[in-house]
C-alpha cells in the first residue's frame, strides 16, 4: 500500500526534540490534516507525551513505533466469509463517482485471480445510468467476466434476479450486483435497494449475504456521512475504500471504523484491476506513516 503523504511531515517533525511542546502541537495538527480525526489525533499525541515523560520512549524510532502500534489498535479488520458450494450474493452500493462500477469488476477479477473462484456472475442493476451499464460491460469484456444486463430504465430488481437465477443454474459461487447511487433522491434509492433485497429473498432467504458500500477515500471525513446514511437506511456488512492512491487523507479509514464499526474489506490504490487489494491494518498503518511495505 502506497504512502498517504504524512510520512514527509513526520520525518520533519521527528528531527526535533521529543520534549519540545510545540512538537506535540504540530504533530496533532498533522494527524488531523490526514483525517485521522480530532479525537484519535489527540489520543495518539497524549499517549506519546505520557510515554516520553515517563522515559519509556526516548528515541525517534521508539516514538514512531508507539504511534504505529496505537493507531493499529484503533482499527479491526476481517476477511469476508466465502461459502463454497452455495451462492454468495454481494450487493455493492455507493453514490455516483466513487468508482463503484469499476470496483465491482475488480472484485470479480480478484476472486478469480487471487482466491481461485473461476467464475463470478455480475449484474448491471444500475439501470438508471446507461453509462454504468456500458462501463460494466466494457470491464467484463476486458477481463472476460460473465454479465447479466438489460436496457436503461429496466427494473433493477428484475436484473438482479435474472443474474441470481443464471448464477444458480450455472453453478457459480458468487454474483456481484451493481446498484444505483442517487443519494440526492435518497428515499427512491433506498426503496429500489429494498426491492432488490425483497425479490432475492423470495428465492433465497439468506440473500444478499453481503451488502458492501464503496466510498471515495479522497473525500476524507466527508465519506463518513455517506456511509452513515446507507448503513442506517439499508444495513451494511462491509466497506470498500477507493481512490487512496495519491491522497494524504487516508486517515479517514480510522474515523469510518470508529463511527460505524464496519469491516473494511478492500482498498483501491489505482486504475488497474490488481490495484484493488484486501485491506491490511499493518500495511495501512505503514502507509499512513510513509513507510511503505518493506522493513523500517
Amino acid at each position: 500500500m502506497r504512502g498517504f503523504g504524512l510520512g514527509a511531515k513526520l520525518r520533519e517533525l521527528f528531527t526535533r526534540p521529543l520534549r519540545d511542546e510545540s512538537f506535540y502541537e504540530e504533530l496533532e495538527d498533522a494527524l488531523v490534516e490526514a483525517d485521522l480525526g480530532g479525537k484519535v489525533a489527540s489520543a495518539l499525541v497524549e499517549r506519546l507525551r505520557e510515554q516520553v515523560r515517563s522515559e519509556r520512549v526516548r528515541t525517534r524510532e521508539d516514538a514512531l513505533a508507539l504511534l504505529r502500534l496505537e493507531l493499529a489498535g484503533t482499527i479491526k479488520t476481517a476477511v469476508p466469509a466465502i461459502r463454497r458450494g452455495s451462492l454468495n450474493v454481494i450487493m455493492v452500493l455507493g453514490v455516483n463517482g466513487v468508482g463503484k462500477t469499476t470496483t465491482i469488476a475488480k472484485l470479480a477479477d480478484h476472486y478469480r485471480r487471487v482466491v481461485g473462484i473461476p467464475e463470478v456472475m455480475l449484474a448491471a442493476a444500475d439501470t438508471f445510468r446507461a453509462a454504468a451499464i456500458e462501463q460494466l460491460r466494457a470491464w467484463t469484456q476486458r477481463l472476460n467476466l460473465e454479465l447479466v444486463a438489460s436496457h436503461t430504465g429496466a427494473d433493477a430488481a428484475a436484473v438482479a434476479y435474472d443474474a441470481w437465477q443464471a448464477a444458480r443454474a450455472r453453478g457459480r459461487d458468487y454474483v456481484i450486483i451493481d446498484t444505483a447511487g442517487r443519494l440526492h433522491t435518497k428515499d427512491n434509492l433506498m426503496e429500489e435497494l429494498a426491492k432488490i433485497r425483497r425479490v432475492l429473498q423470495k428465492h433465497d432467504p439468506a440473500a444478499p449475504r453481503h451488502s458492501w458500500l464503496v466510498i471515495d477515500g479522497s473525500l476524507g471525513s466527508n465519506s463518513i456521512e455517506q456511509a452513515r446514511v446507507f448503513h442506517e437506511s439499508f444495513g451494511l456488512t462491509g466497506l470498500v475504500v477507493t481512490k487512496l492512491d495519491g491522497t494524504s487523507r487516508g486517515g479517514a479509514i480510522v474515523g469510518i471504523w470508529r463511527e460505524l464499526k464496519l469491516p473494511i474489506y478492500f482498498v483501491g490504490l489505482g486504475e488497474a484491476a490488481e490495484d484493488l487489494q484486501p485491506f491490511s491494518v499493518d500495511h495501512y498503518v505503514r502507509a499512513v506513516f510513509g513507510l511503505g511495505d518493506g522493513p523500517d
